[in-house]
């Protein structure tokens, strides 16, 4: 992870003044709409899982740590193989891996849609080729690792919907591939921007997100 010093922290909020760089996927101020086509909402409490990508996982775990009906969200590794499912490794570029978070929820109390309409819309910019923010590579690149069918569908026709209605300057390039595997990262990577809430890093980049998510999204966010 590109991690700024307070010296390079101060600069930017120099240059960049009057921005906010990495605070959601959806520069074009518009809001993102739910999707057409989502999972029908559980009559019963249950358990779910969705594995997503789209920059460091820091931020996207934080995220998704604060939306009621999640009931954790872990950062990993998915893409590659078990081998080189190590962060160092992983940071090369080199191994098929991207950053990932799986996100265990309740479908009685948030469909996939609705995570994935975070995920467009506060998690990460999903009009990024393998970037997001200061990080690049394609191990930031954004993905959404479907487990089923069902969850295929939906991101694609979610996708196109999207597109369509023309939400982002720019068309999305989220990938939408079948999860094979996902490892679950360094002990030091979990909840990282819950431990380090005053890291640069995590102030410039991931706190916003969460703070969006709050503005945006009252109805899904709880403290946590």
């Amino acid at each position: 992870m590109f991690r700024f010093s307070a010296y390079i922290f101060v600069l930017f909020l120099v240059l960049l003044a009057g921005t906010v760089a990495c605070t959601a996927g959806n520069a074009s101020g518009l809001a993102v709409p739910g999707p057409a086509v989502d999972a029908a909402r559980a009559t019963t409490s249950g358990e779910q899982t969705a594995v997503v990508a789209g920059g460091c996982f820091w931020g996207i775990q934080a995220v998704f740590q604060h939306v009621k009906g999640v009931k954790s969200a872990t950062s990993g590794y998915s893409g590659g193989d078990a081998r080189t499912a190590q962060y160092e490794i992983v940071s090369t570029g080199e191994t098929g891996h991207a950053e990932s978070v799986k996100i265990t929820y309740d479908p009685s109390q948030i469909t996939y849609g609705e995570l994935l309409r975070v995920f467009f819309s506060v998690a990460h910019d999903p009009t990024q080729l393998n970037r997001q923010g200061p990080d690049q590579g394609t191990q930031y690149r954004s993905v959404i690792f479907y487990g089923n069918d069902e969850q295929k569908k939906i991101a694609e026709d979610y996708i196109a919907q999207l597109d369509k209605a023309k939400v982002f300057p720019r068309a999305i390039v989220t990938q939408v591939v079948p999860l094979k595997a996902f490892y679950p990262a360094e002990s030091y990577h979990q909840n990282y921007a819950t431990l380090h809430p005053d890291e640069p890093y995590i102030v410039y980049n991931d706190a916003p997100k969460v703070a969006h998510l709050r503005q945006e999204f009252p109805q899904l966010y709880t403290r946590k």
